[in-house]
Order: C-alpha cells, then sequence, then structure tokens
C-alpha cells in the first residue's frame, strides 16, 4: 500500500529540493521540457489566455546552415532571457543541428546573433541511417549559474558555451561514445545528464552523467540497463530528474533480470551524483512488450507532485498510459502501478501507433494536476470514454487526464477528462496561460515495407523512403480544460519534422522543421 510522505525528514529533504530545482529565470526554457521534471509547464508565462490565443501569428522563420542527416535536422529550441551580448541585452533561441552546428538566434527577429560549428576528430565506422543517423541529436540545456549552454557534439563531447558569445567555456571532454545517439540533455548541481538508445556505434544504453563544475577534472558516470544489446532509454526528453532526489528513465525492450543488472522494459530510478540504481517498475507482460518491438520508453516519463503524492506518468509504443509512484515504482513487488490503460495500438504495431515523444503536466489554478498525453494512431477500443471529444482523429491526438484520489484505494488515479480533434502526428505538449501548444509533425511514420507488426524479413524503408509522404507541420493552440482548438498555424511552418518539441518563453512559441528552420508566433500587435 502508498504510504504518504509524512516524515519530517523527507519533507524537508523535498523541500530542499524544490528551492534547487525550482528556481528559473523569467521567460526562460531551459530545456526540453522546460524543466527538469520535463513537465512542458511555462509557469512564469502570463502572455497566453484562452480568450487571447487565436491571435496568434508568424512573427519570423529563419534559415540556419544545417544539413538534415537522415530524419532529423535542429533539436528542439531552448530560450534564454536577458543575455548580455555582444549587441545588447536579448532574449535568445538556441538550436543546435544534425550536421554539428550550434546558432543562437535573437528572439525579437530571428536574426543569427552568434554560431558555432564543432568539428569531429573522429569518423563514423558506418554510413548513417535513420535508426542511427551519425548525428548530433541531443537537445542542448542552459545552466544559468555559469552562464553556459551544454551541448554534445556528434562524436561525443560534450561542450561549454557562453551564453552570450558563444565562447568555449567548459573545453570539450568526451561524455558518451562518438555517433551515439544521446538525448536531449538536463541539469541538476553542476551535473549535466543524458541517456543513450539505439546501441548506435556500439554505445551501451543507459543514463550517463559528468560533473561540469570543474573542467579540469570532470568526473563522469554511467548507469548501464542492458549487457546485450537493447534497452535503449530514448524518450525525447532524456532522463528526467525528480524533486525527490532521484532520476528517471523508461527503457526499450530487451532483457530484462534485475540479477544481472539488465533492465529492459522497465521504468528505472537511481540517485542523483552517483547514478545508483534504487528502484525500477516492469510491467506484467514485459515479455509481449520485448517480443513485439513495443518499447515502454518511446515516451519519456514526466515527474510531478499532487497532494502528498509524488508520480510518474509515462507510456510507450504499446500505447498504453502508466502512473507510478515516483518514491515506490509498482510498490513493493515493483509491477503494481496506480493506473493503467489502454489507449492506442490494439494491432500491436512497432511503428506509426502507440504513445511517443513525452507525457506532460499542469497544475491549474485551483490546485488540480493535469496530465496531457500524445497519441499516435486511432484510439483503442479500450480507452476509456472521454467526458469532451472534439471531432474525429483517425491519425493522432491528445489525450488529457485529470489526477484524482480514489475514493475506494485512496490513492492517486487518472481521470479522463478531454480528447482532441485530429493530430498527424502531436509532439509532447507545452502549457502556459491555460493553453496547450502542440505540433502536428506531418511526418511518415511508417518504418518498413508492408506489415508494421514484428515479423522476420522485414524491410526498413531508406531515408529517402521516410522523407516520401508528408505533410507540413502546424501549430495548435488548445484550451487546456476541453482540448477546444482555439489557434492552428496552417501551412505557416514549409515542412514536416521528426521527433522534436517546442519551447514557450516571454509570449512567443518556438518550433523547428526538417529544413532547418526556426518558427516563432506570437499575438498579433505584441
Amino acid at each position: 500500500m502508498k504510504r504518504r510522505v509524512t516524515n519530517c525528514s523527507l519533507k524537508a529533504i523535498s523541500c530542499c529540493l524544490f528551492l534547487l530545482l525550482a528556481p528559473l529565470h523569467a521567460a526562460d526554457w531551459p530545456t526540453f521540457g522546460h524543466d527538469p521534471q520535463r513537465t512542458g509547464y511555462a509557469f512564469e508565462e502570463d502572455a497566453f489566455s484562452v480568450q487571447n490565443v487565436s491571435g496568434l501569428e508568424l512573427k519570423w522563420k529563419t534559415q540556419v546552415k544545417n544539413e538534415p542527416k537522415s530524419l532529423t535536422a535542429l533539436t528542439a529550441p531552448v530560450v534564454a532571457a536577458g543575455v548580455a551580448t555582444l549587441k545588447g541585452v536579448k532574449t535568445l533561441v538556441y538550436v543546435a543541428g544534425s550536421d554539428n552546428h550550434f546558432y543562437a538566434l535573437d528572439a525579437s527577429d530571428g536574426s543569427v546573433v552568434w554560431s558555432r560549428d564543432f568539428e569531429n576528430h573522429v569518423l563514423p565506422k558506418d554510413a548513417g541511417m535513420w535508426l542511427c543517423p551519425n548525428n548530433l541529436n541531443a537537445t542542448p540545456t542552459i545552466d544559468r549559474d555559469r552562464n553556459a549552454i551544454y551541448a554534445v557534439s556528434a562524436d561525443g563531447r560534450l561542450w561549454g558555451l557562453d551564453l552570450g558569445t558563444g565562447e568555449v567555456k567548459f573545453e570539450p571532454v568526451q561524455f558518451v561514445g562518438a555517433f551515439s545517439k544521446n538525448w536531449s540533455l538536463n541539469l541538476f548541481d553542476g551535473v549535466v545528464y543524458t541517456s543513450i538508445s539505439q546501441d548506435c556505434a556500439g554505445a551501451r544504453s543507459g543514463i550517463y552523467s559528468m560533473d561540469v563544475r570543474n573542467n579540469r577534472r570532470p568526473v563522469i558516470r554511467d548507469l548501464i540497463v542492458s549487457k546485450r544489446g537493447g534497452a535503449g532509454i530514448w524518450g525525447r526528453g532524456g532522463p528526467v530528474i525528480g524533486k525527490n532526489g532521484r532520476i528517471y528513465a523508461a527503457t526499450g525492450d530487451g532483457e530484462f533480470n534485475p540479477a544481472t543488472g539488465e533492465y529492459a522494459s522497465s521504468v528505472i530510478a537511481a540517485t542523483l551524483g552517483q547514478l545508483e540504481l534504487v528502484d525500477y517498475y516492469v510491467p506484467t507482460d514485459y515479455r509481449a512488450v520485448t517480443k513485439f518491438d513495443l518499447d515502454m520508453g518511446s515516451a519519456g516519463p514526466v515527474w510531478f507532485a499532487h497532494k502528498d503524492y509524488n508520480l510518474v506518468a509515462f507510456g510507450g509504443k504499446q500505447g498504453v498510459l502508466y502512473l507510478l509512484d515516483a518514491d515506490l515504482l509498482g510498490n513493493k513487488d515493483h509491477q503494481t502501478p496506480y493506473y493503467i490503460r489502454q489507449l492506442s495500438n490494439d494491432d500491436r504495431f512497432f511503428a506509426g501507433k502507440g504513445i511517443w515523444g513525452g507525457v506532460s503536466s499542469w497544475r491549474d489554478e485551483d490546485d488540480e494536476t493535469w496530465v496531457y498525453v500524445p497519441v499516435w494512431g486511432p484510439v483503442s477500443t479500450k480507452a476509456p470514454a472521454f467526458p469532451v471529444t472534439n471531432g474525429p482523429r483517425p491519425h493522432g491526438c491528445v489525450m488529457a487526464f485529470k489526477v484524482v484520489i480514489d475514493s475506494a484505494t485512496k490513492q492517486p488515479t487518472l481521470e479522463p477528462a478531454w480528447i482532441s480533434g485530429d493530430f498527424d502526428v502531436p509532439e509532447p505538449v507545452a502549457i502556459a496561460g491555460g493553453v496547450v501548444f502542440a505540433v502536428s509533425t506531418g511526418e511518415n511514420t511508417q518504418q518498413t515495407v508492408g506489415a508494421q507488426v514484428l515479423s522476420t524479413g522485414l524491410k526498413l524503408l531508406t531515408d529517402a523512403e521516410r522523407g516520401q509522404n508528408t505533410k507540413n507541420a502546424v501549430l495548435y493552440a488548445l484550451d487546456a480544460k476541453t482540448g477546444k482548438a482555439l489557434y492552428q498555424s496552417g501551412d505557416a511552418m514549409a515542412t514536416w519534422v521528426h521527433f522534436s518539441g517546442l519551447a514557450v518563453s516571454g509570449g512567443r512559441i518556438y518550433a523547428v522543421d526538417h529544413d532547418s528552420r526556426v518558427y516563432c508566433f506570437g499575438l498579433k500587435g505584441k
């Protein structure tokens, strides 16, 4: 049974961690999903409301020099306000390019304030393709304490650049394997974290950390979750840092055997700093998840609190949404969630259906907690009934749930709230001012010729084939409490986008596309 957090010492620790993790500069969007918990909630933003977002417009778009690598081009944007530059104090929008480029753009007009190229000192052994594109992949993260932004170049080195000038502040140090597929960086207490998936260039799946407080003696640690390949941690947001002193990740399919230190098809929790595994959750059907390539880690977790509970919500390609106790994953047997429900992918397809990208969370003005889930493909026949629906959704949708306390169990659970109209297909959402911002990517999600159920002899589509049958990406603004569409950007974005995310900062929304363009949307007249 769930124990409530009533111990005074635990409360004191949690409070201290909150104070350490919570401070953000006004208008900053410093990391994927806004904060180390990956909530996607820009609580500082007051420019947007349900009443005014219909007045959004494209403010500018900027084409940067960057050659897309397979499906990927630019990382999701991050933003820092009030940065001292050689051109004055500015709000800067940062994107890293798959071709080893880095750009800082002026948020007011999209002009390039500074840029940097990361040189490679090694060459990839194998030709790149969409599974392993040999590129820069991880969304950077901002360190206000050191006035720096960190990025991992294609050769696996961690760079620390000055926010205002792009000058190197942290000399590049080998962090992860060259040409590995690493995901969005996270930062806490002078330590940068990332995760690895896909076994690209022989890099083993796991969570990796580097202490950046002393460039001369950087301490690098790792928590490897698979000894024989697989178990990739490939949620878009990379590792998630909770306010309870733990770091979380969801893993893909592979071997599961705690006795040998293998944790595929599960959610793991480790200590911050030392990266010592302290807990895990594994579903009762983990063998089927692995058999059908239904990675649980395709939508990275989100950490949030509700009343006296610390919680983690996540989903995967299997189309199942989970709610877990963040302090005791899966309870004492490691297999008992607070909530589990099939939302999509009745066909058990390993591509194009299920839950992808990352789950998000919002606390409204009435202190109610909401969870938002990007779902690909048609809704499952086993999905719960939603009291509010917003039209047909053949390609995908955003689903919203409220966190409530079950009257029978007295434990947290999820209550369906609304389901959006059609998205083709949705990315992780951002929330500000009672508005959910979400992108319909327009990408071609098919991965193989013919069948999408895992079987022998499947032929992977080429990069060129994956780039066909796409549509332009579209930005939507939805009422966070009803899912009603309040705005959509039409053809303002020229092409599709793959595995990306939004940034919301200073009354602006930032997005990217596959052709290496950065877009800025804002309210008319502002």
